[in-house]
């Protein structure tokens, strides 16, 4: 359905914006340092069933926290809701880190997925927000971010299509048909 915000794709239900398949990005990690992890206005949307995982998995992953990231949890607990009302992972007070940030040289990492753990669903897509529609159906769509900038221009250069760059996470979460899905639809909308 072509319109104003560009053509959605319907796959198993659910609703797809023609930037998930078009767009292109690839993290450019050398230039942006995983700034993700320490800017913003909030912590990383989570899903009410990713909590049970992050308490569980703590005693894996948070000898690889910072120590400020360990006092935060201690604090305020594995996760926060937002001035939105959404869950999000914790932030770390007087700052924008998120708590489960992991310091390596100069850049920041995931400590949850440094362990081997997983990792909120939203930071493995990301730059794909997954949306619960009314009704419990589920919308994907590209957020843009201007620190996302460099990894939006790497992935023109070497030709990777958002969709593309999260293989691995869009498979594990939605299934190998969904990916393929994906791949049929860049190819019939000439991406």
């Amino acid at each position: 359905m072509p319109g104003e915000f560009g053509t959605i794709i319907e796959i198993d239900g659910i609703l797809v914006s023609e930037d998930v398949v078009c767009e292109y990005f690839a993290c450019d990690y050398p230039v942006c340092k995983g700034a993700c992890c320490v800017v913003g206005d909030s912590g990383a949307p989570l899903d009410e069933s990713e909590l049970e995982g992050l308490e569980r998995d703590y005693p894996k992953y948070c000898g690889l926290m910072s120590e400020d990231g360990r006092r935060a949890i201690d604090a305020k607990g594995f996760f926060e809701i937002d001035r939105e009302g959404d869950l999000v992972t914790t932030l770390v007070p007087g700052s924008e880190a998120c708590a489960y940030c992991a310091h390596e040289g100069d850049s920041l990492l995931c400590a949850i997925e440094k362990a081997g753990c997983t990792k909120p669903v939203s930071c493995s897509l990301y730059p794909i927000r997954v949306t619960r529609l009314t009704g419990g159906g589920l919308a994907l769509n590209l957020h843009r971010w201007h620190i996302c900038g460099p990894a939006f221009e790497k992935g023109r250069r070497e030709g990777i299509r958002v969709y593309q760059f999260l293989r691995g996470p869009l498979t594990s979460r939605f299934g190998p048909d969904f990916y393929e899905a994906l791949d049929a639809a860049a190819q019939h909308l000439g991406c």
